[in-house]
């Protein structure tokens, strides 16, 4: 009879198993209608893949207090297998001291990656969304969405947000609406066209004029998958609408980021002088290295022609890699662990950019100078100084970032001096190793 027993268990202790990996939703509305004690009991049952599904399937406010609860070594397990960029919505819901607490628990890289998804920059919607918002699924009840928003007094809701398993934002409903509804009415069958939202970097302005034009009592704040982030309140927009959110754009050219159009003199001056002294130093550098080359040039007087346009090619390229970069830096669609795939594909860019543009350079060189050793020179410098430019304004602002430096603040200084130094090393270097090459007809 106790060796039956014991089966029974195991066996009941397996189609447990099975139940929650192949349905963490249907496991995930069980759980949540538990006390938290016997939710974290079962999710410690649990190999930590499958206990963290069944987390992420949960209702967020429920989810969130129960992540607070957890033990150490369940937090590090259901951590572990969780996306950060699914993970930190969750977290944002506690208390500051409370996610420093877990984030104390996990390995320094995971925690830096959940520190940065966290924080958001003053003037963006991630910086002015409440990320306590309550979502549910389109085949919740009206009843039960009711039952369950009765219990959260700590906060005015005004409208009802629904996702799907992903947590991709599907609809927003008016809570009057909802309300109004008969009980047994699910909420997909309210819902409505798409919904309004906003990325979580999305500056100010933009929040202000969607929220002005659509007339929204609140603006929901996705993530770059349209994953629910959190909401923005409209009290919260008011208070927030007259302040600026171009810092980053004054940043990148050395003004200060607080610096606005009718600052002191004095404090202009403050903010740029600095910026424009590196900017002078930086300049002398590549200055020098041309003056490595002065016999060659004096020589060769119409490499001093060509000059400019080997700087300026590389120079533009490396600027169009700066500004995807920043932008996805920006935008969280990358982070400083991307660095070999952002290089990758830039030095890939800028290799077949670069062979297009010295084919039609080297043509120019040759109809006008009539040199064939001037005309190779400036292709394959063009080729080598866009490749070196394209891998620079991709990876100096996430080795900024990676150091903990804002990468809006100097990236464009530095990027100018690699691709001049560049530019002027491989232009003028080959025409000194080929210089017998060169005849002027």
């Amino acid at each position: 009879m106790a060796k039956t027993k014991k089966k029974s268990t195991g066996a009941a202790k397996a189609l447990a198993k099975g139940f929650l990996e192949q349905y963490p939703r249907e496991a995930a509305r069980v759980i949540d209608s538990l006390p938290i004690g016997d939710a974290l009991r079962h999710l410690e049952e649990e190999p930590s893949p499958a206990a963290a599904q069944v987390l992420l399937c949960m209702s967020p406010d429920f989810a969130a207090e129960l992540i607070e609860q957890t033990e150490e070594e369940l937090f590090r397990g259901l951590f572990a297998a969780i996306d950060p960029a699914r993970g930190a919505p969750l977290l944002a819901r506690m208390d500051e001291s409370a996610i420093e607490k877990k984030l104390a628990l996990l390995p320094e890289s995971v925690a830096n990656e959940y520190r940065e998804l966290l924080g958001f920059p003053r003037g963006t919607a991630g910086y002015l969304m409440d990320p306590r918002v309550t979502a549910f699924q389109p085949g919740d009840t009206v009843e039960s969405a009711l039952k369950r928003l009765r219990l959260l007094r700590d906060r005015r809701i005004l409208d009802v947000c629904l996702v799907d398993d992903e947590g991709v934002l599907l609809a927003t409903l008016p809570l009057q609406e909802v309300a109004i509804s008969e009980p047994k009415t699910r909420l997909g069958e309210l819902a409505q066209g798409q919904p309004a939202s906003v990325h979580v970097m999305s500056p100010r302005e933009e929040v202000v004029q969607l929220l002005e034009e659509r007339r929204l009592a609140s603006l929901p704040v996705v993530d770059l998958d349209g994953r629910l982030m959190g909401i923005i309140r409209y009290d919260t927009l008011v208070r927030a609408a007259k302040q600026e959110a171009t810092e980053d754009l004054q940043a990148m050219f050395g003004a200060g980021r607080d610096e606005r159009a009718l600052s002191k003199a004095t404090f202009a001056i403050r903010k740029r002088l600095p910026w424009l002294e590196i900017n002078l130093a930086t300049a002398f550098l590549a200055a020098a290295v041309v003056g490595l080359f002065e016999d060659t040039i004096a020589r060769i007087t119409a490499l001093a022609v060509f000059l400019p346009v080997v700087a300026g090619q590389s120079g533009n390229t490396g600027s169009q890699a700066l500004a995807v970069t920043m932008r996805g830096l920006a935008l969280r669609e990358i982070r400083t662990r991307h660095w070999l795939r952002i290089a990758r594909k830039e030095v890939t860019v800028g290799f077949v950019n670069g062979c297009a543009v010295a084919l039609t350079t080297s043509a120019a060189a040759y109809l006008w100078m009539r040199s064939f050793g001037l005309a190779v020179v400036i292709g394959v410098a063009m080729v080598l100084s866009m490749v070196i430019a394209g891998l620079a304004g991709a990876v100096i602002p996430v080795i900024l970032k990676a150091v903990g430096q804002d990468p809006a603040q100097s990236s464009s200084i530095i990027l100018t001096t690699v691709t001049d130094v560049v530019g002027f090393m491989s232009f003028l270097g080959l025409a000194t190793m080929l210089s017998s090459m060169f005849a002027m007809g």
